[in-house]
Formats: C-alpha cells, sequence, structure tokens
C-alpha cells in the first residue's frame, strides 16, 4: 500500500522538476538556442504546428538563430508567429531564410528574468508540496481503514517528507544554476 503510495508521489515530484527543467530551457537568455523557438506554432494549411515541424532551425552564431521553412510561402506565416510570440524578438525575412538576432542582454532585462526564474520555481515548489500533501492524505486514509498501522503511516509520513526536501533542493539547485547563468552571462 505505502510502496504505491511512495511511487506515485514520487513520480508526481519528477514530474515537477522535469517541467521548471523545460521552462528553464525556453528561458531567454544572452545565447542563441533551437530551445528559445519551441513554443511557436505556425499556421500551417489550417492548422497549428509547431515551428520545427515546419522548417530547419539552425545555430550558425552565438547570437543569430537561422531558420529555413520546408516551403516558402511559410516565410510570412513564421516571420508573423516570432512577432506574435512574447519572445521580443525581431526576425528578418530575406525571401530565403529567417534570420533571428538576439540582442544582448541589459542589466534590466537579467533582473526581470531571475524574478520570472523565482516565480517559475516557486510554482514548482507548490507542485511539489502539493503531491506531498496528498500522498499524507492517502496514507492517513489507509490507517484510518487499518490498511496501514499507526507506525507504518508515521514511517511513510516521514518518507513523503525526506522525498520533498530532495525534490525541493533539487528545484532550488537548478535555480541557482539557471539565475548564475543569467547573471554572469
Amino acid at each position: 500500500m505505502l510502496d504505491e503510495i511512495y511511487l506515485e508521489v514520487e513520480e508526481k515530484m519528477q514530474n515537477a522538476v522535469d517541467h521548471l527543467r523545460h521552462e528553464f530551457s525556453v528561458l531567454r537568455t544572452g545565447r542563441a538556442s533551437t530551445g528559445l523557438l519551441e513554443s511557436i506554432k505556425v499556421n500551417y494549411y489550417g492548422s497549428m504546428t509547431p515551428l520545427n515541424q515546419v522548417a530547419n532551425i539552425n545555430i550558425p552564431e552565438a547570437r543569430l538563430i537561422v531558420i529555413q521553412p520546408w516551403e516558402k510561402p511559410l516565410l510570412s506565416a513564421i516571420e508573423k508567429a516570432i512577432l506574435k510570440s512574447d519572445l521580443g524578438l525581431n526576425p528578418i525575412n530575406d525571401g530565403q531564410m529567417i534570420r533571428v538576432p538576439i540582442p544582448a542582454m541589459t542589466d534590466e532585462r537579467r533582473q526581470q528574468l531571475v524574478k520570472i526564474i523565482h516565480k517559475i520555481t516557486e510554482d514548482a515548489r507548490i507542485s511539489v508540496r502539493n503531491a506531498r500533501r496528498d500522498a499524507n492524505d492517502n496514507i492517513k486514509k489507509a490507517e484510518k481503514a487499518h490498511d496501514v498501522s499507526e507506525d507504518n503511516a508515521a514511517d511513510g509520513i516521514g518518507e513523503i517528507q525526506d522525498m520533498t526536501k530532495k525534490y525541493i533542493s533539487s528545484l532550488d539547485e537548478l535555480m541557482g544554476r539557471k539565475e548564475k547563468e543569467i547573471l554572469d552571462e
């Protein structure tokens, strides 16, 4: 009974860490990255399709992304999609491909990104704590139903707390690395 609860809570907590990693990968720093454009969708024959499914995306320089669509008519749709996104990027369409220069970050923008990082991390912490709460509730229900002894329930709650500490420290470590990456750039 407790093993099932442990597996479920561990999966939820790991999902929170994975989600934070993903959120950080698309968060813009001063360097070009294909992950920056991951969330952009393009109108492709009436359906919204991820950019990487309709074009090749390359990074020829540290501050430049080059997008080569598989079909020329997509150039304007890709350009519009990038302009509409909240990434603050200005694509340059030369009729063959789209170049997206990545501007250098200002100190003000760095501080904004650090605040965003802290908020995203706090959301992940809340997710981990919610998983802990749900697991503890399940253990208490099992104890009331006499599926688990009082001692085992107490041990289970302690085990869940240890998992919570482990995953929260993982989240904090990820946040620290991303913050350092942004501030040291």
